[in-house]
């Protein structure tokens, strides 16, 4: 008589050893798929995570209610567009690390986003824009950057990073590194292609857009990001938002993004064609974007008033009739 066989033993998957909280968040940012804007967002904030709770503290003893307690006291007095960027990082995060098993239920579910006040006036007016980058004193670096900002509908950090080589100038097209790391086409405009020649000054490749000097020793930048003829760093997002906030007179880079699907919106231009242009994947996102302007508005309510319509030309005749006279007579006054 053969013995009964025993059922076989399920086998776990097995899970990678707990880590620091400072480990998890190495192994986070290291993650492939990451743009670099992303990962130094998301560096950002998981740095300040970890002067909160301790880069060495064992990552399996963090709590839901801990790591609430820090993001509020960290952030917790900033506006409400930047609180929610941390949010969004934090849960991303902590989505990662169950996925990895170092959690086993996410600890960010309870930070709730905040509602963001809409300002419907960001789009700015074309013929605004347009004496703006016509100014004499204006350099041609800013020329070229606001105008290639503004007919690409790029974000600002795409075409920062873009290089000369990446530029198709008989093409009318730039090739760049989207939000999410995709390559996809900017199509430029005559504006743009005609500042071009005096931006790049015969350089053939390395950063488009240039700092106006070489970068201390104590600061040196990437090999990626230095001009290989003149030795000087790529323009930085926060140089180029002073520069174009100072001659401005406050606005941002991102309201030329702004500015540029509005105006198409208004020009009825469909979303199909204006999610590829701002190339959006959602069209709830679009729609904040495209959304016709004050001006816009009281065009299309002027056009549309009925009683304006209707109201026909006055006659002198019909102006004599009103006040009492018989028609082609005289009115004399008592």
């Amino acid at each position: 008589m053969t013995a009964a066989k025993r059922p076989g033993r399920r086998l776990r998957p097995a899970r990678d050893p707990i880590p620091r909280l400072g480990d998890a968040v190495e192994a986070f940012l290291a993650l492939p798929d990451l743009a670099a804007s992303s990962r130094r967002s998301y560096a950002q904030t998981l740095g300040r995570l970890q002067q909160a709770l301790g880069a060495e503290r064992p990552f399996d003893r963090l709590s839901a209610r801990e790591l609430e307690q820090a993001a509020g006291e960290t952030w917790g007095t900033i506006a409400p567009a930047t609180w929610n960027r941390h949010v969004a990082t934090l849960r991303s995060f902590s989505g990662f690390c169950q996925r990895r098993g170092w959690l086993q239920e996410p600890i960010a579910d309870g930070l709730e986003r905040r509602r963001e006040p809409v300002d419907r006036t960001k789009a700015i007016p074309y013929t605004q824009l347009d004496r703006l980058w016509r100014r004499d004193e204006v350099a041609v670096r800013e020329k070229a950057l606001w105008r290639l900002l503004y007919e690409t509908a790029a974000r600002a950090q795409e075409a920062l990073s873009l290089n000369v080589e990446d530029v198709e100038l008989d093409n009318k097209r730039a090739r760049a590194r989207s939000k999410g790391g995709d390559i996809e086409w900017l199509h430029l405009q005559s504006g743009f292609a005609r500042l071009l020649p005096k931006l790049i000054a015969g350089r053939a490749r390395g950063p488009l857009f240039l700092a106006d000097r070489r970068p201390a020793p104590a600061r040196a930048s990437a090999a990626v990001d230095l001009c290989p003829y003149t030795g000087r760093a790529r323009l930085s997002y926060r140089r180029a938002e002073e520069l174009f906030a100072a001659a401005s007179g406050g606005w941002t880079l991102h309201q030329l993004r702004r500015s540029a699907i509005t105006h198409l919106a208004e020009a009825e231009v469909s979303l199909p064609l204006l999610m590829a242009k701002s190339r959006h994947t959602s069209l709830r996102s679009l729609q904040r974007y495209a959304r016709p302007g004050p001006d816009a508005v009281a065009k299309m309510t002027a056009e549309h008033d009925a009683d304006r319509r209707r109201r026909k030309p006055v006659t002198l005749d019909a102006e004599i009739l009103r006040l009492g006279a018989p028609s082609g007579g005289y009115v004399h006054a008592s």
